[in-house]
């Protein structure tokens, strides 16, 4: 699972980071096949608050080792954000992401302003329609949903890397290095938003 600009081929990264991690209901809910261990230490998470895990998978990704680890505590990041601690709206986030699979937008919208409707503090709602908007072109709504999720999840990584695509799209050159920075300092291993950085970097004085 690696992470993430506005050409074809640019859009089809960004649905790819936007719409990162497929695990829902169920599997969300089970134990991760790996567990983060670095430094020779293995942390016991099981006791912990879901916000407690989440501070300690980004200490630890931000200390990844190597792509590896980081992967690890990515994976296990994004299945914390995919569970809704609803069985109703992770089966709706199934029936979302296999619309987006089949390319039904429209109906993958459908979904989606229920889940967001129903359940509006889940950050994933907001994201995944952020990830339709923008694979529809309708790229307004799409940064008006990403805000909504930054704004309850400041360390979503895909959601500012995918924030930084938009706004180089719209020749906010500045804003996109702004965010693709924010979302390397929460993971430095996300291999295409350091690319997508130098190229901006590389193009413009003062970036």
């Amino acid at each position: 699972m690696r992470f993430v600009r506005a050409t074809l081929t640019a859009a089809a990264a960004l649905a790819g980071l936007l719409a990162v991690g497929g695990a829902t209901g169920q599997e969300a809910l089970e134990p991760p096949g790996e567990v983060l261990e670095f430094e020779g230490v293995v942390p016991d998470i099981s006791a912990l608050s879901r916000e407690e895990r989440l501070d300690d998978l980004f200490t630890a990704l931000a200390a990844a080792p190597d792509a590896d680890a980081a992967e690890v505590a990515e994976s296990q990041i994004v299945d914390l954000w995919m569970d809704s601690g609803s069985d109703t709206i992770n089966l709706l986030m199934d029936w979302t992401l296999q619309a987006i699979d089949e390319e039904d937008f429209p109906l993958a919208l459908d979904f989606l302003d229920r889940i967001t409707s129903l359940q509006p503090g889940y950050v994933e709602g907001w994201n995944k329609r952020a990830t339709v908007y923008f694979m529809t072109d309708d790229l307004g709504k799409s940064l008006a949903d990403l805000e909504r999720v930054l704004a309850m999840e400041p360390r979503h990584f895909a959601a500012l890397s995918g924030l930084g695509t938009i706004l180089r799209a719209i020749g906010d050159d500045k804003g996109a290095a702004e965010a693709y920075r924010r979302a390397l300092d929460l993971d430095p291993f996300l291999e295409q938003v350091q690319e997508a950085l130098d190229e901006i970097v590389a193009e413009g004085e003062g970036i």
